[in-house]
């Protein structure tokens, strides 16, 4: 497929091996299903995954590996000190050939989100 047809962000899944573009649509259809207001993006030349306002989960691929990451948004960060807060991230690696943790997943996303509703509702 030319890549000058192709939007960047599918073009991140296309050029991925069978297994590895398989694995991450999958893992993208598991974080879209969570809740109907996660909205999909690409952010620093990967997929990045938004819940309202929120930094929510990103997708990379690297070194074969695939690695999901979970994004505590700063803005939910408490500031001390005057120092910089930074989003705060963990990943999950995936290994494609395996089965995917589902239910871990969508766990730490709707964890994510009660976190993020709770934010908004102290505004």
């Amino acid at each position: 497929m030319d890549e000058r047809l192709i939007n960047p962000l599918e073009y991140y899944y296309d050029k991925q091996n069978v297994e590895t573009k398989a694995c991450l649509l999958a893992l993208k259809s598991i974080i879209m299903s969570v809740d109907l207001q996660i909205v999909h993006f690409r952010k620093y030349q990967i997929p990045f995954f938004r819940y309202k306002n929120f930094g929510i989960s990103f997708l990379w691929v690297n070194k074969k590996k695939i690695l999901l990451g979970f994004v505590v948004d700063k803005k939910v960060i408490p500031q001390k000190n005057g120092l910089r807060r930074k989003d705060g991230i963990s990943t999950l690696e995936i290994n494609p050939l395996e089965d995917i943790p589902i239910e871990r997943i969508q766990n730490e996303l709707r964890g994510l989100i009660e976190c993020y509703e709770k934010a908004l509702q102290k505004n």
